[in-house]
């Protein structure tokens, strides 16, 4: 059965209002457009709509089953242009949110934040690892993402919000952890524990110690951060994280930011998201509130 929504909207009113001439005015159409639309619709069914006893109209069986469908879809509709409304307000938007697992120690504070001012927004989160937010990103089934730099040759838009130090960390035990500003040349005879391969720290250390012209000797290799944290407060080596995964840590003192030369490596974080999408609008306002208070919002440990 192949029927419009012009035609069941021309048909709910005659319905409803049980003549031609009244459907017409209602919906500032001629009575013979009305009579077509109704001729169409009744084809289209295969069956009579409705039957004419005297001056009057009447539903046939059909037409009282199609009456309640067309009810039906009428409440829907009205109901999804609210949805849309609303939603141009940022009152029912929808927000999917990828971050890195190193992020997501500062992103669900961020979150906190704007779901406060936003409540009737539905977020969504989602941690994982560079590789998967690069995989994200490329199929396009998520608003925003927060990571590290992305790689250029992508088509992405990504925007810098925040400084994203990456600190060499030590047991307090260590020898190294009474010592100030140390050579780059001492850090060569430590065993580091790293991160995989691919990811965003590990990719900036090798860049940076490469630069340096430093050859690191690395042990144990993590796939996470708290994994990182662990092995160093055991005493299997050093590691490298970003600031912002310290904070428990510093302030129970369980780990200790080595004094070395030329660290930090200063890296920033970013919102992006692919080229050309067309963010709904309460992806639009995030972003925004991102770039504009995280920094504020966000303390720094230390």
């Amino acid at each position: 059965m192949h029927i419009t929504l012009r035609q069941l909207k021309v048909f709910e009113a005659v319905a409803r209002l049980a003549s031609y001439t009244r459907a017409a005015e209602e919906l500032h159409l001629t009575q013979p457009a009305v009579s077509m639309q109704i001729k169409q619709l009744e084809g289209g069914a295969g069956l009579p709509l409705f039957e004419q006893l005297g001056k009057k109209i009447y539903l046939t069986e059909a037409g009282r089953e199609l009456y309640h469908y067309s009810r039906a879809i009428s409440q829907q509709l009205d109901e999804a242009d609210r949805v849309m409304a609303e939603m141009k307000g940022v009152r029912r938007g929808r927000l999917t949110v990828a971050v890195a697992s190193t992020a997501n120690y500062f992103a669900a504070r961020l979150l906190a934040v704007f779901n406060q001012r936003h409540a009737d927004a539905t977020i969504i989160l989602e941690v994982t690892n560079r590789e998967g937010l690069l995989q994200h990103l490329d199929v396009n089934d998520i608003d925003l993402a927060i990571m590290g730099r992305p790689p250029e040759k992508l088509d992405l838009v990504a925007e810098p919000f925040m400084e994203n130090p990456l600190v060499i960390i030590a047991s307090p035990s260590h020898p190294l952890a009474r010592m100030k500003k140390i050579p780059l040349a001492r850090i060569q005879q430590e065993t580091f524990v790293v991160r995989e391969q691919g990811s965003g720290t590990r990719i900036a250390m090798e860049r940076f110690f490469a630069e340096q012209g430093v050859q690191l000797s690395t042990g144990m290799e993590m796939s996470s951060n708290e994994a990182i944290k662990q092995a160093v407060q055991a005493g299997l080596g050093l590691g490298i994280v970003s600031i912002h995964t310290l904070e428990l840590e510093l302030e129970t003192r369980r780990l200790q930011v080595l004094d070395v030369e030329s660290f930090p490596i200063l890296r920033h974080w970013y919102v992006v998201h692919r080229q050309g999408k067309r963010l709904s609008p309460v992806a639009q306002i995030f972003k925004e509130f991102v770039i504009k208070e995280a920094r504020g919002l966000l303390k720094v440990p230390g």
